[in-house]
């Protein structure tokens, strides 16, 4: 069930998800099969599991950009405020 955007400008989509954000997905889920095998460890997999449901596309916007945008704004970019004097015409 692949199909691209009405207005072509749009990223390709598949299901829920961005055809990149399902790339990730598949890898993550790979590497974290792996690991639980080898070691018995569950941490990939979990994480795997939460990176997929922050990345879910409702009307284009998920829970993964707005944590983006949230840490940009208040650590990763300094905020700049000036006071000036408020001048009445």
């Amino acid at each position: 069930m692949y199909y691209y955007p009405e207005n072509m400008a749009a990223k390709p989509m598949l299901w829920l998800w961005e055809l990149r954000d399902l790339a990730i997905i598949g890898i993550t889920l790979i590497i974290a099969v792996f690991a639980l095998i080898r070691t018995g460890l569950m941490l990939p997999l979990i994480a795997a599991a939460v990176y997929a449901f922050l990345s879910i596309r409702f009307d284009g916007v998920c829970i993964l950009d707005f944590i983006r945008y949230a840490s940009a704004f208040f650590f990763l970019k300094p905020q700049t405020y000036e006071w000036r004097p408020r001048y009445e015409e």
